[in-house]
């Protein structure tokens, strides 16, 4: 009789750890989705404020992405200041690399100015490959010039980017500025280590009136979204996530799935990952300057060298 009592007693108090098991998870997703969707309000709202901010998701594409044979999961990110037109180059191209057996993300720049070989088109600027025939022409030239595939795309439009800085870091990103910046980018930038907002950041990563041109540009876009990432994993930052998600999805174009985004972000904030490895195409001694009439100043590549190093990064 004692032994009938104590089972039923035990049954019931698993149940109660269940029931409150189920409470905190369903508290939890609902919270989640409040926050998203209070992300995306609050975007649309200001979309809706500023007539000239189109929403970029309004334009629809096509990809035909493959799975990577060697089990990675590389994403094209494209930045443009299109305002919702099809019709701009990619002023930011790369490539975010991920292995979810090793937990590992790498990121990959390629220099707009790069000259290659465009499916149907001939040989143009890279960034041109956008404009011609949106991210599935940008996949198959970077297929046909670098043989690497890409699952999934991503279109930040510059508004979006802004965004997410003033949301997930009310006080700016700390980052180092090497020089005082100001020309063509609507902004000053004093030099030494700042706390930068949303339309700072966005001219630091943007600004590229110095010796070295794009190429201090691009390092500055890997410097800063390493800062991003760094600082984006604080105990402040987490509990934001879905409403950053949220607040972001109207300034992305992409053929991601909200739970898959979700799913990478859980697991890059998640696990012990180290600096992010960074990695720019052309290398150095991997191309030369040259001038094409019709296309201005470009970088010619030495494509055998650029392909065997950076499939080498891949697979580290």
């Amino acid at each position: 009789m004692r032994s009938e009592k104590h089972h039923n007693r035990k049954k019931r108090s698993w149940r109660t750890v269940f029931l409150v098991f189920l409470i905190v998870i369903v508290a939890t997703a609902g919270y989640s989705y409040f926050q998203y969707k209070q992300g995306i309000n609050q975007s649309l709202k200001k979309i809706n404020q500023t007539q000239e901010n189109a929403n970029i998701n309004e334009v629809v594409y096509t990809f035909e992405g493959k799975k990577d044979q060697f089990g990675n999961t590389n994403i094209l990110l494209l930045g443009s200041d299109a305002r919702g037109e099809e019709k701009s180059r990619a002023d930011t191209i790369m490539i975010a690399h991920y292995n979810e057996d090793r937990g590992s993300y790498k990121l990959t720049s390629i220099m707009r100015d790069s000259y290659v070989s465009i499916p149907g088109h001939g040989r143009h600027k890279i960034n041109s490959a956008f404009m011609r025939g949106g991210p599935e022409l940008m996949r198959k030239t970077i297929k046909e010039n670098f043989d690497i595939e890409m699952q999934y795309y991503a279109i930040v439009d510059f508004e979006g980017f802004v965004q997410l800085i003033d949301e997930a870091f009310p006080n700016g990103v700390e980052i180092n500025v090497e020089k005082r910046m100001e020309k063509y980018i609507d902004v000053t930038i004093e030099p030494g280590l700042q706390r930068l907002d949303g339309e700072h950041m966005l001219g630091f990563v943007r600004f590229r009136q110095d010796a070295i041109g794009d190429f201090g540009r691009v390092k500055r876009q890997q410097q800063a979204l390493q800062a991003i990432g760094d600082q984006l994993t604080s105990f402040q930052t987490i509990p934001k996530l879905p409403k950053l998600v949220g607040v972001v999805t109207p300034y992305i174009n992409t053929n991601m799935d909200t739970t898959d985004i979700l799913f990478m972000a859980k697991d890059f904030f998640s696990k012990d990952r180290g600096a992010v490895a960074t990695f720019r195409i052309p290398i150095e001694n991997g191309y030369q300057d040259a001038k094409i009439r019709g296309e201005g100043a470009v970088l010619e590549l030495d494509f055998e060298k650029n392909k065997k190093a950076f499939h080498e990064f891949i697979a580290q």
